[in-house]
Protein backbone atom coordinates (compact mmCIF):
# COMPACT_ATOMS: atom_id res chain seq x y z
CA UNK A 1 0.00 0.00 0.00
CA UNK A 2 1.64 3.15 -1.16
CA UNK A 3 -0.83 6.03 -1.57
CA UNK A 4 -3.18 7.88 0.73
CA UNK A 5 -6.78 6.82 0.41
CA UNK A 6 -10.29 8.12 0.72
CA UNK A 7 -12.03 8.11 4.05
CA UNK A 8 -13.22 4.56 4.75
CA UNK A 9 -16.39 5.80 6.46
CA UNK A 10 -17.35 7.74 3.34
CA UNK A 11 -16.91 4.60 1.23
CA UNK A 12 -19.01 2.56 3.67
CA UNK A 13 -21.75 5.17 3.51
CA UNK A 14 -21.54 5.09 -0.29
CA UNK A 15 -21.94 1.29 -0.32
CA UNK A 16 -24.97 1.50 1.96
CA UNK A 17 -26.52 3.90 -0.58
CA UNK A 18 -25.84 1.62 -3.56
CA UNK A 19 -28.86 1.82 -5.92
CA UNK A 20 -30.95 -1.31 -6.30
CA UNK A 21 -30.20 -1.20 -10.05
CA UNK A 22 -26.72 -2.55 -9.29
CA UNK A 23 -28.31 -5.72 -7.92
CA UNK A 24 -30.58 -6.34 -10.92
CA UNK A 25 -29.80 -9.34 -13.12
CA UNK A 26 -26.72 -8.68 -15.26
CA UNK A 27 -27.05 -8.85 -19.02
CA UNK A 28 -25.49 -12.13 -20.15
CA UNK A 29 -26.10 -13.11 -23.73
CA UNK A 30 -29.64 -11.97 -24.41
CA UNK A 31 -30.97 -12.20 -20.85
CA UNK A 32 -30.72 -9.81 -17.93
CA UNK A 33 -30.91 -6.07 -17.45
CA UNK A 34 -27.63 -4.40 -16.53
CA UNK A 35 -24.79 -4.17 -19.08
CA UNK A 36 -21.89 -4.83 -16.71
CA UNK A 37 -19.20 -4.20 -19.33
CA UNK A 38 -20.60 -0.71 -19.96
CA UNK A 39 -20.60 0.10 -16.23
CA UNK A 40 -17.03 -1.21 -15.83
CA UNK A 41 -15.94 0.80 -18.89
CA UNK A 42 -17.51 3.98 -17.51
CA UNK A 43 -15.82 3.53 -14.12
CA UNK A 44 -12.41 2.93 -15.68
CA UNK A 45 -12.88 5.97 -17.94
CA UNK A 46 -13.89 8.13 -14.96
CA UNK A 47 -10.63 7.12 -13.28
CA UNK A 48 -8.77 8.35 -16.35
CA UNK A 49 -8.12 4.90 -17.78
CA UNK A 50 -9.05 3.32 -21.07
CA UNK A 51 -12.49 1.94 -21.76
CA UNK A 52 -12.74 -1.83 -22.14
CA UNK A 53 -11.81 -3.29 -25.50
CA UNK A 54 -14.40 -5.51 -27.17
CA UNK A 55 -12.42 -8.56 -26.08
CA UNK A 56 -12.15 -7.39 -22.46
CA UNK A 57 -15.86 -6.53 -22.43
CA UNK A 58 -16.69 -10.18 -23.16
CA UNK A 59 -15.36 -11.07 -19.70
CA UNK A 60 -18.43 -9.28 -18.32
CA UNK A 61 -21.00 -10.00 -21.04
CA UNK A 62 -20.16 -13.69 -21.60
CA UNK A 63 -18.44 -14.83 -18.38
CA UNK A 64 -16.85 -18.26 -18.20
CA UNK A 65 -19.04 -21.02 -16.81
CA UNK A 66 -16.86 -21.50 -13.73
CA UNK A 67 -17.57 -17.95 -12.53
CA UNK A 68 -19.51 -17.94 -9.26
CA UNK A 69 -23.16 -16.97 -9.19
CA UNK A 70 -23.48 -13.33 -8.26
CA UNK A 71 -19.98 -12.43 -9.46
CA UNK A 72 -21.24 -9.87 -11.96
CA UNK A 73 -23.39 -8.21 -9.30
CA UNK A 74 -20.40 -8.06 -6.96
CA UNK A 75 -18.52 -6.39 -9.84
CA UNK A 76 -21.36 -3.89 -10.16
CA UNK A 77 -21.33 -3.09 -6.42
CA UNK A 78 -17.55 -2.64 -6.60
CA UNK A 79 -18.07 -0.32 -9.58
CA UNK A 80 -20.46 1.74 -7.47
CA UNK A 81 -17.74 1.96 -4.81
CA UNK A 82 -15.07 2.95 -7.36
CA UNK A 83 -17.45 5.54 -8.78
CA UNK A 84 -16.85 7.63 -5.65
CA UNK A 85 -15.60 11.12 -6.55
CA UNK A 86 -12.29 10.43 -4.78
CA UNK A 87 -11.34 7.91 -7.49
CA UNK A 88 -12.09 10.21 -10.44
CA UNK A 89 -9.06 11.14 -12.45
CA UNK A 90 -6.75 8.76 -10.54
CA UNK A 91 -5.19 7.45 -13.74
CA UNK A 92 -2.56 5.38 -11.93
CA UNK A 93 -5.31 3.33 -10.27
CA UNK A 94 -7.21 2.44 -13.46
CA UNK A 95 -5.06 -0.58 -14.49
CA UNK A 96 -5.29 -2.09 -11.00
CA UNK A 97 -9.03 -1.39 -10.91
CA UNK A 98 -9.42 -3.20 -14.22
CA UNK A 99 -7.72 -6.31 -12.81
CA UNK A 100 -9.69 -6.04 -9.57
CA UNK A 101 -13.01 -5.98 -11.42
CA UNK A 102 -12.08 -8.69 -13.93
CA UNK A 103 -10.67 -11.29 -11.57
CA UNK A 104 -10.01 -10.43 -7.92
CA UNK A 105 -13.66 -10.34 -6.81
CA UNK A 106 -14.39 -13.96 -7.68
CA UNK A 107 -13.38 -15.46 -4.28
CA UNK A 108 -15.70 -13.00 -2.51
CA UNK A 109 -18.55 -13.80 -4.89
CA UNK A 110 -18.19 -17.51 -4.09
CA UNK A 111 -18.83 -16.85 -0.40
CA UNK A 112 -20.97 -13.73 -0.08
CA UNK A 113 -24.21 -12.77 -1.80
CA UNK A 114 -23.96 -9.42 -3.62
CA UNK A 115 -26.73 -7.75 -1.62
CA UNK A 116 -24.79 -8.39 1.60
CA UNK A 117 -22.09 -5.98 0.39
CA UNK A 118 -24.79 -3.31 0.53
CA UNK A 119 -26.95 -4.38 3.49
CA UNK A 120 -24.49 -5.89 6.00
CA UNK A 121 -22.05 -3.48 7.73
CA UNK A 122 -19.27 -6.08 8.06
CA UNK A 123 -19.53 -7.13 4.42
CA UNK A 124 -19.52 -3.46 3.33
CA UNK A 125 -16.32 -2.95 5.27
CA UNK A 126 -14.88 -6.15 3.82
CA UNK A 127 -15.58 -5.09 0.23
CA UNK A 128 -14.26 -1.56 0.77
CA UNK A 129 -11.07 -2.78 2.45
CA UNK A 130 -10.63 -5.57 -0.10
CA UNK A 131 -10.87 -3.12 -3.01
CA UNK A 132 -8.54 -0.62 -1.36
CA UNK A 133 -5.97 -3.34 -0.65
CA UNK A 134 -6.07 -4.54 -4.28
CA UNK A 135 -5.49 -0.94 -5.39
CA UNK A 136 -2.51 -0.67 -3.00
CA UNK A 137 -4.34 1.90 -0.91
CA UNK A 138 -4.57 2.21 2.83
CA UNK A 139 -7.65 3.74 4.48
CA UNK A 140 -7.15 7.33 5.51
CA UNK A 141 -5.60 7.57 8.98
CA UNK A 142 -4.64 3.88 9.19
CA UNK A 143 -1.22 2.31 9.14
CA UNK A 144 -0.63 -0.38 6.53
CA UNK A 145 -0.25 -3.21 9.08
CA UNK A 146 -3.46 -2.21 10.88
CA UNK A 147 -5.36 -2.10 7.59
CA UNK A 148 -4.08 -5.57 6.66
CA UNK A 149 -4.99 -6.96 10.09
CA UNK A 150 -8.48 -5.51 10.00
CA UNK A 151 -9.14 -6.93 6.53
CA UNK A 152 -7.90 -10.35 7.66
CA UNK A 153 -10.16 -10.17 10.73
CA UNK A 154 -13.35 -9.56 8.69
CA UNK A 155 -12.43 -11.47 5.53
CA UNK A 156 -14.94 -14.08 4.40
CA UNK A 157 -12.23 -15.69 2.29
CA UNK A 158 -9.85 -15.91 5.26
CA UNK A 159 -12.59 -17.26 7.54
CA UNK A 160 -13.45 -19.95 4.97
CA UNK A 161 -9.77 -20.88 4.58
CA UNK A 162 -9.34 -21.22 8.36
CA UNK A 163 -12.51 -23.34 8.61
CA UNK A 164 -11.28 -25.57 5.78
CA UNK A 165 -7.88 -25.98 7.45
CA UNK A 166 -9.51 -26.73 10.82
CA UNK A 167 -11.73 -29.38 9.23
CA UNK A 168 -8.70 -30.96 7.54
CA UNK A 169 -6.78 -30.95 10.85
CA UNK A 170 -9.74 -32.58 12.59
CA UNK A 171 -9.89 -35.28 9.88
CA UNK A 172 -6.16 -35.97 10.31
CA UNK A 173 -6.57 -36.12 14.11
CA UNK A 174 -9.46 -38.62 13.73
CA UNK A 175 -7.33 -40.76 11.42
CA UNK A 176 -4.43 -40.71 13.92
CA UNK A 177 -6.76 -41.63 16.80
CA UNK A 178 -8.24 -44.46 14.72
CA UNK A 179 -4.77 -45.74 13.77
CA UNK A 180 -3.62 -45.58 17.41
CA UNK A 181 -6.73 -47.46 18.56
CA UNK A 182 -6.12 -50.13 15.89
CA UNK A 183 -2.48 -50.44 16.98
CA UNK A 184 -3.50 -50.82 20.64
CA UNK A 185 -6.05 -53.46 19.64
CA UNK A 186 -3.37 -55.38 17.67
CA UNK A 187 -0.96 -55.15 20.60
CA UNK A 188 -3.63 -56.35 23.03
CA UNK A 189 -4.51 -59.23 20.72
CA UNK A 190 -0.83 -60.13 20.45
CA UNK A 191 -0.44 -60.19 24.26
CA UNK A 192 -3.63 -62.22 24.62
CA UNK A 193 -2.44 -64.68 21.97
CA UNK A 194 0.82 -65.32 23.85
CA UNK A 195 -0.91 -66.19 27.11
Amino acid sequence: MTLASPDLHGLLRRLSDCPADFLLPPRVGGAGTVHVAAVVSDVLASMGGDRLSDLAAKTFSHPARQMPDGWLNVVLVACWLLGDPWFRGRTSLAPKASILLASHLQPLARLVKPDQFVADPDRREELARFCLARLDLCPLGEKEAAARDRLAAISSVERERVAREAAAAERRAREVRKAMAAKRAREAASVYGRE
